[in-house]
């Protein structure tokens, strides 16, 4: 079956939100082992990239299923609320790239496509029982990230108490497999949003008849996610790799080894979590496990406030743009 122009434009903004996506999340998985001089840039972003590729076709597509099939009923969508959402989620995506802010894919996409369903179809087509589950996955998230790292590096600490400074080294090397995990971790998680709304748009275009992925679709995805990846959150990195705290190799190490177990078990549950989220609380909670006032906390409330905001932002901007194109 022939792609209608809409369904290709879907498509085409679907691309452009995983490259933004994938340029801005590059900056929460590469910044650590770049400020503690575990590797330098471009080599951290080459093995992000290639870890992001692997990922869908090593631990399964079970997030891009639950971002198509559990939020909304597919009846409510059509390919104009694709495209309201697509669009809300670009423009608030692209503005917290541009000012550095690790912001949140996930809350984005997810209030933009509950904006739309809102104003398209009404309440009644919101899948609430799989909206609370992601939601409460989401909320939970960070807390537990923050805690993890707080209690992962006091362990650390306990272990490496008779240790000489030599073990830093040590902390720098074991990087390349935390890095890596955070890295695989990204690409069956936050990469897989992308994926779940292009077959989505297929579904209810009538191109497939359920929802089951196509190859193509997870290779043009996460190809997206990787030259977004390649391009680099520069920005982002600055923000996570610096402003929190000066970051030693067992910072990083504890960071990496925190947030990729927690958005590796995420994904194997199929649970849509932010990578943004769980980096950055786990960077806090291992600084505040060192020293309390060695976080600055005031970057940590300013990104504290973009997560806030960013669900209830994204549904008003996407139901806007929505009400826009049924009256025009």
């Amino acid at each position: 079956m022939l792609m209608s122009s809409e369904l290709i434009l879907v498509i085409i903004l679907a691309l452009i939100l995983e490259f933004i996506n994938g340029g801005q999340s590059s900056g929460n998985i590469v910044a650590t082992m770049i400020s503690s001089r575990a590797f330098p840039p471009r080599m951290a972003l080459g093995m992000t990239a290639l870890a992001e590729f692997s990922a869908p076709f090593l631990f399964g597509t079970m997030v891009a299923k639950a971002i198509g099939g559990n939020i909304v009923f597919f009846h409510a969508i059509t390919l104009k609320v694709l495209v309201a959402c697509l669009i809300s989620s670009i423009l608030w995506n692209g503005v917290n790239w541009l000012f550095g802010i690790p912001n949140s894919s996930t809350h984005s996409l997810i209030g933009s496509l509950l904006g739309s369903v809102l104003i398209a179809a009404g309440k009644d087509m919101i899948h609430f029982a799989g909206l609370y589950k992601i939601l409460l996955a989401l909320f939970l998230s960070p807390f537990i990230s923050f805690m993890a790292g707080f209690l992962i590096l006091r362990i650390i600490y306990f272990l490496a108490r008779n240790a000489t400074p030599n073990i830093n080294e040590f902390f720098r090397r074991s990087q390349a497999v935390t890095a890596l995990s955070l890295a695989f971790s990204y690409g069956a998680n936050d990469a897989q949003k992308t994926i779940g709304i292009i077959t989505l748009g297929l579904v209810v275009s009538g191109v497939i008849k359920d929802f089951t992925i196509p190859t193509w679709v997870i290779l043009i995805s996460i190809g997206s996610t990787v030259l977004g990846t390649l391009f680099g959150g520069w920005k982002s990195i600055r923000t996570l790799g610096g402003k929190f705290y000066k970051i030693r190799p067992v910072h990083s190490f504890s960071t990496q080894l925190t947030s990729g177990l927690l958005v590796l078990t995420a994904s194997l549950a199929g649970l849509p979590v932010s990578t943004s989220q769980v980096v950055s609380s786990a960077i806090i909670g291992v600084g505040a496990s060192e020293r309390i006032n060695k976080v600055r906390w005031s970057v940590a409330g300013n990104i504290l406030t973009s997560w806030l905001i960013t669900i209830p932002i994204s549904a008003l901007l996407s139901a806007s743009i929505y009400y826009l194109f049924s009256i025009s």
